[in-house]
């Protein structure tokens, strides 16, 4: 029996898929700025109109069920078809009516939001929304398709990408200015074994880099912490709590103010770059063309970072 669903709204079906997406009614209701019962209410009028159960719970726990999952992936595609047009209109304008939603890793958060800034006081026309997370988060925005442009230091290899390498991203070692390495040169990798390590969440491109850089060297770190948040991994070290490897972007005051120093390793800094990434096939908006020509136009030289 063919279902008529000619009923569903399409406000229905972006919080079903809001729903879908968190894995939870009252994380979706915040995100959606609804109460509880009213997104409850829209969820259940749509799974009558489906005619079929659309969430199962075990525990405490929601799980799509086959019904929930096929309309998820059709929401999705409704959701991408709506963006599309919205790009295709916006183009009908130019870019300075477009949007640009942007997606940066926390370590770029020191150099893209000022670039951002000139780009918007040059297009204020434009609207930017703009996500700062960790690696993890960018590649499950990638995934669902949640942005136009992500910025991040190790693009995904397998998710089909267009990745174009931006800028330099050089990873140094830093130190309290009163640890014992502080003003020795040429010091070997070997020598830094007997020493603490503050380190980035597992999964992070930094920790990555300098889990094969000391590998290679045949270095086990011992590790005091993990830190998510660059911040907290440099107030750690200027407390003498250990080493970390970091972004040069991210330490620059700290440097200049004598508060943290790099340590003179063979091998320092570490090479690695930042890249824009979006989804392969996916049709750049005007506005987010613009930005990322804008982008590679302004991009920081090493020598300034």
């Amino acid at each position: 029996m063919k279902l008529n669903l000619r009923h569903l709204t399409l406000h229905q079906l972006r919080i079903f898929l809001t729903v879908a997406r968190h894995g939870s009614f009252a994380r979706a209701a915040e995100a959606l700025h609804l109460s509880p019962p009213t997104l409850s209410l829209q969820v259940k009028q749509l799974a009558d109109a489906v005619g079929q159960p659309l969430f199962e719970q075990l525990g405490k726990k929601i799980f799509l069920t086959a019904a929930g999952r096929t309309l998820a992936d059709a929401c999705a595609d409704v959701e991408a078809r709506l963006e599309l047009l919205s790009q295709d209109l916006a183009a009908l304008k130019g870019i300075e009516k477009g949007s640009l939603k942007l997606a940066i890793l926390t370590t770029v958060k020191y150099t893209v939001p000022k670039l951002l800034g000139g780009f918007c006081a040059q297009h204020p026309g434009i609207d930017v929304a703009m996500v700062v997370g960790n690696r993890e988060t960018l590649l499950q925005r990638l995934a669902q398709n949640q942005d136009d442009l992500y910025i991040m230091g190790l693009p995904p290899e397998q998710m089909p990408v267009v990745c174009e390498r931006w800028t330099d991203n050089p990873l140094v070692l830093i130190a309290p200015p009163t640890h014992p390495l502080a003003t020795q040169t040429a010091i070997a990798p070997r020598a830094l074994a007997e020493y603490a390590f503050i380190r980035r969440e597992a999964g992070s491109g930094t920790r990555l880099t300098e889990a094969r850089f000391f590998a290679d060297h045949g270095v086990q770190l011992k590790t005091r912490l993990e830190v998510g948040s660059h911040e907290a991994i440099k107030q750690t070290v200027a407390g003498g709590l250990g080493l970390a490897v970091v972004s040069a972007t991210t330490v620059k005051p700290e440097l200049a103010l004598g508060e943290l120093v790099t340590l003179d390793v063979q091998g320092f800094p570490l090479l690695r770059h930042w890249y824009v990434v979006y989804a392969a096939g996916k049709k750049l908006s005007p506005a987010a063309m613009a930005f990322k020509d804008w982008l590679f136009l302004h991009a920081p030289q090493s020598s300034t970072l």
